[in-house]
């Protein structure tokens, strides 16, 4: 088959889609060196803010305006540096149009560092140059924006510009009052309400840092490592070098704030590897993109989405982890098993190890001491610094980072005793794999860094902008020292050269750190202009209205037209621009309808919906941008590439429906054991699920097979679904009974409380609020607390009043609204026995497939290792 061919990758494409992230210019000269300069000066000005520095000498220190304004600036001017206008623009010179534009970008995006002073004395009252500055710097944004990321992002912008002026000529339900062009320029340019709004300070203090942490990682070589360390564990196993994609990937993403960069960078090696052992070029390619596009929802990094969702939702960084990790591991398990499924359904092989031979029990047995070990290590670290600390005063950071230096010169010495890791050409024929050992010891200490940074944002709860710039000042101390030592311990030192060396890796790292910054400042900056225009018109409403209207009430409906409204915004975008898009248009409107349909969603819990379903765009054919990059390493058709990537990518889809409906996944309000309980049964339910999509799990399944274990799936899921038909969680009481049932229940109890009343523009509305139980012994005292005020007429339970600033108020009740149900919590039996069933059908389906197996087992067939 013609598809499995070993063949190289389409290296013009590749570079063409690598461009996506740093470029497509190719200068020469001073031009090229201007180019590398402006981009190392602007990663060390992003350190340089980043630090505690400028507070201890007193010099350099910038307003965040400022900061967001010399951003955007150094942002602007690399992109007409770097990208050219069209395709048939020079790629070795610049034009003399793209200098002036540069030079004319930055000036626009500086002018609020500049007359900083200036623009604080007029606040909304622009005169005649703020406009025309205001003017020039969006048209050459989104210039700068259709250069580096290309139309879509361009014209979604156009389109909210443009309508927010034309809200007055618009039909229907879009019409707005509008706003005056004054006004416009004001809000997008001017104020922090637009461009240089949220978005782009998250990528101003956050992402910037943890990008260039990316870079200098992957510069020093961790990037490399993680591949060979993958490889070395997995490679042996059916279709191993596809599981070690996935692991490699996985690994890469964590730092990675781009699907695309991380496609080429891990794919490079590893489509080439899997074609080799019998994978298609399309799965080939598919299994690489379902494995990068997944690197963007797992933490600390998300794509630089974890920064922003911690400026939209109002919780801290370390909750934002929390709750993505539990569904972002549970995919990357599944996406392992579904290649295992692929490796068994053609009956691959994996490649030859080169591990010695060790009973089953010798690894299990080392397996767990190296466990013991670590967590042994991790106590001793944990309980020895918190007592270092108070104990040393203020010179414990001075002895906790020669302990590190100590440590890390430690793990050079061990590494030294093996051979060290060399890079590889993916086009090579490779018939043994890395030994484990030798390949684990020799780049322990690109781990140190990492360790850093977790440290910093989970122990010590820094922000994770000086998080960052921890975790990378030590990672340039590494960069500028591992040749040196590592060269010593060796016996081969030449101090000079790898001095040199290490300097022009940091040089590179910074350059690299820089031109990976241009598209993501470049989207947030443009971002802002939807999410001003938003806030301006109040499109979001209309958006309700329109899903609202199309899924005719029906929750589940408007939970998939939300998630096709997302899947569309996000196409073409890169992921941080994505995330913003889409939560700000959309998000709203999950929790709006989710209220008139009485469920309660937690905010996390819709971003993390929204955010899911945007970055499948990448994946997503007709402009899904990461399956083009792996086509073009595999040689396969992009298209059919993105389709059988959106295939293995169906239980992405799923998890955020799931996690909508039993937030358990996302470890909110539950404790550590139930966290634990719910990880296992979560994990194998996507198994399951993965099983049933792929029709194989012990042989090939049959339809009504495939239809048992998604139900089987679903009820591991979601267990209340099943149980509240048996068992009603909520009891019915009148309305007027309100305050009584209030007094009744538990201190972790609630109501759900239904409301009728009118929304803010007048239209009737009608929706759900969930009453917690506030202090107070009666239901009156809780009442009282809660700064609600009822009162009787005609029959009815009606909104008197609520205090000022009171929790009600908060909640949503208003005056005049009617309280027309209230349901109390009843002792429901656990929605965990469920299970049980589920279960029990799941080993109805597995005893179905072992006796068609069985009858096989006898016949001689290819041996494979599981």
């Amino acid at each position: 088959m013609t598809d499995n061919k070993t063949s190289g990758p389409d290296q013009a494409k590749l570079d063409e889609l690598a461009a996506t992230d740093t470029g497509g210019r190719k200068l020469t000269g001073m031009p090229n060196r201007l180019l590398l300069g402006i981009a190392a000066l602007w990663s060390l000005f992003q350190l340089w803010i980043a630090s505690p520095l400028p507070f201890m000498v007193g010099f350099g220190v910038f307003s965040a305006t400022e900061a967001r304004s010399i951003h955007l600036a150094f942002a602007v001017f690399l992109a007409f540096m770097a990208y050219p206008a069209f395709k048939r623009s020079p790629r070795e010179r610049m034009p003399i149009l793209d200098w002036v534009m540069a030079i004319v970008a930055a000036f626009c995006a500086s002018y609020l560092y500049f007359f900083y002073a200036q623009l604080s004395q007029r606040p909304g009252a622009p005169i005649l140059q703020d406009v025309i500055v205001g003017v020039i710097g969006i048209v050459l944004l989104l210039e700068a924006t259709r250069r580096a990321l290309g139309p879509p992002l361009m014209i979604i912008a156009l389109i909210f510009l443009i309508y927010s002026l034309a809200g007055p000529y618009m039909p229907g339900i879009l019409a707005h009052r509008g706003v005056s062009f004054y006004g416009l320029v004001n809000h997008q340019w001017l104020t922090t309400q637009g461009v240089f709004g949220i978005a782009l300070g998250v990528s101003t203090s956050f992402v910037f840092l943890f990008v260039l942490f990316g870079a200098l990682l992957d510069k020093a070589g961790a990037g490399n490592y993680f591949i060979k360390v993958a490889f070395s564990l997995l490679g042996h196993y059916r279709g191993g070098p596809a599981k070690a994609a996935v692991v490699a990937s996985g690994l890469t993403g964590l730092i990675s704030g781009s699907s695309i960069a991380n496609t080429v960078t891990t794919g490079t090696f590893t489509i080439p590897m899997m074609k080799r052992v019998g994978f298609s070029a399309t799965k080939a390619g598919a299994v690489e993109v379902s494995s990068s596009v997944n690197g963007q929802i797992m933490p600390p990094v998300m794509g630089a989405a974890a920064f922003l969702m911690v400026e939209y939702v109002g919780i801290s960084y370390l909750e934002v982890i929390k709750h993505a990790f539990l569904p972002a591991v549970i995919s990357y398990i599944a996406l392992l098993y579904i290649v295992h499924l692929e490796a068994m359904k053609a009956g691959m092989q994996g490649l030859q190890s080169s591990n010695p031979v060790r009973p089953w029990m010798r690894k299990i047995l080392g397996f767990l001491t190296g466990l013991v070990g670590l967590m042994l290590v991790s106590a001793v670290v944990y309980y020895g610094l918190g007592w270092l600390q108070p104990a040393l005063g203020e010179a414990a950071p001075w002895v906790i980072a020669v302990l590190l230096a100590a440590v890390y010169v430690g793990l050079i010495k061990l590494g030294s005793n093996y051979p060290p890791l060399e890079i590889d050409d993916p086009n090579s024929e490779i018939t043994t794999l890395p030994r484990t050992k030798p390949t684990v010891m020799v780049g322990l200490h690109y781990i140190l860094p990492v360790i850093v940074l977790v440290w910093c944002l989970m122990v010590e709860r820094l922000s994770p902008g000086l998080s960052a710039f921890w975790a990378t000042a030590f990672m340039i101390f590494i960069i500028l020292t591992q040749r040196p030592i590592d060269a010593l311990f060796r016996g081969q030192s030449d101090l000079a050269n790898d001095i040199r060396r290490g300097g022009k890796d940091l040089l590179e790292g910074l350059i690299d750190g820089a031109r990976n910054m241009v598209g993501i400042g470049i989207a947030t900056a443009t971002a802002g202009i939807i999410v001003g225009a938003v806030a301006q018109t109040g499109v979001g409403l209309v958006l309700a209205d329109l899903v609202e209207t199309l899924s005719m009430g029906n929750l589940l409906l408007m939970l998939l037209l939300t998630g096709v409204l997302s899947l569309i915004l996000g196409m073409g975008l890169p992921t941080t621009a994505n995330y913003i898009v889409v939560s700000a248009l959309l998000a709203p409107v999950i929790v709006q309808l989710g209220e008139q349909n009485g469920l309660i969603v937690p905010l996390i819990a819709v971003h993390l919906f929204v955010f899911y379903f945007g970055i499948m765009a990448d994946v997503t054919p007709p402009v899904g941008l990461a399956s083009f990059a792996a086509a073009a390493i595999s040689g396969a058709d992009p298209i059919r590439t993105g389709f059988q990537a959106f295939y293995y990518s169906l239980r992405t889809a799923a998890l955020p429906f799931l996690f909508i409906f039993n937030t358990d996944l996302l470890l909110i309000n539950v404790d550590w054991i139930h966290g634990v309980i719910i990880f296992v049964v979560a994990t194998a339910a996507m198994l399951i699920f993965a099983a049933a999509t792929q029709g194989f799990m012990l042989v090939r399944s049959r339809w009504y097979e495939s239809l048992l274990l998604l139900l089987v799936a679903f009820t591991l899921f979601r267990p209340g679904f099943w149980m509240d038909m048996v068992d009603a969680p909520y009891e019915e009481v009148p309305p007027a009974q309100f305050e009584q049932a209030l007094g009744e229940i538990g201190p972790d109890g609630h109501l759900m409380t239904r409301i009728d009343g009118l929304d803010a523009y007048g239209s009737p509305t009608s929706f759900v609020i969930q009453v917690p139980a506030t202090e107070g012994d009666t239901g009156a005292e809780r009442l009282s607390s809660l700064g609600l005020h009822l009162m009787q007429e005609d029959g009815k339970t009606l909104v008197d009043m609520t205090d000022f600033d009171s929790q009600a108020e908060k909640l949503g009740f208003d005056f005049d609204q009617q309280i027309v149900s209230v349901r109390i919590p009843t002792s429901q039996m656990p929605k965990e026995l469920m299970w049980i069933p589920g279960l029990l059908l799941f080993g109805l389906v597995v005893l179905l497939q072992r006796r068609r197996r069985e009858p096989k087992a006898s016949k001689p067939e290819r041996v494979a290792t599981a």
